[in-house]
């Protein structure tokens, strides 16, 4: 089967390879619009779904994947930041606070669809503001959920614990991915 992974993230496509697959990255053009009152644990695996849901071209040997990252605290999700400014109030919503990171995937044939979402709470240390200005301006953390990447100088620095699967808070839960791609 030829796999197929709908994301243009760099951690996603280095994590599908390092598992051992060979696939190609296609693009979906899908409009990430959460419900109003969807509950936080059910918004990855809902994005994942809906980006599997826009691939309309899938063959009969061919096996798609998505994905979604969310970051939530204290009830609230925490998405990509709009700009610097939003990226700074988000580091600082996260200092010395837990939170969690929920991942969902979608893996498709033609003819089935697995959703799973996998969940991993993360504690950062106090991140002053002098971290979070040197983070926003040489790590660029734009195209992140919660404006982090755990695998980045903040991750490094500044986690203190993590309870859950380090691949799933860097954006793919690979124990799912390989667990359900052998299914097939």
């Amino acid at each position: 089967m030829k796999i197929l992974l709908a994301s243009q993230s760099p951690r996603r496509k280095e994590l599908l390879s390092s598992l051992g697959f060979d696939f190609e990255v296609v693009k979906i053009d899908c409009e990430e619009i959460l419900p109003d009152h969807i509950k936080i644990e059910n918004a990855a695996s809902y994005l994942s779904e809906l980006k599997a849901d826009a691939f309309i071209n899938l063959e009969k040997d061919e096996v798609l994947i998505t994905a979604d990252t969310v970051v939530a605290i204290d009830d609230q999700i925490l998405g990509k930041p709009t700009d610097e400014e939003d990226a700074k109030q988000m580091l600082s919503q996260l200092s010395g606070k837990i939170h969690q990171v929920f991942t969902g995937i979608t893996i498709r044939t033609i003819s089935k669809t697995f959703t799973e979402t996998d969940v991993a709470d993360v504690e950062f240390e106090h991140i002053s503001d002098d971290e979070i200005d040197f983070y926003t301006k040489n790590y660029k953390p734009f195209d992140k959920a919660g404006s982090y990447g755990i695998q980045e100088w903040l991750g490094m620095a500044k986690i203190k614990k993590i309870n859950g699967s380090f691949y799933t808070i860097m954006g793919l839960p690979t124990h799912l991915v390989y667990k359900i791609l052998n299914k097939i």
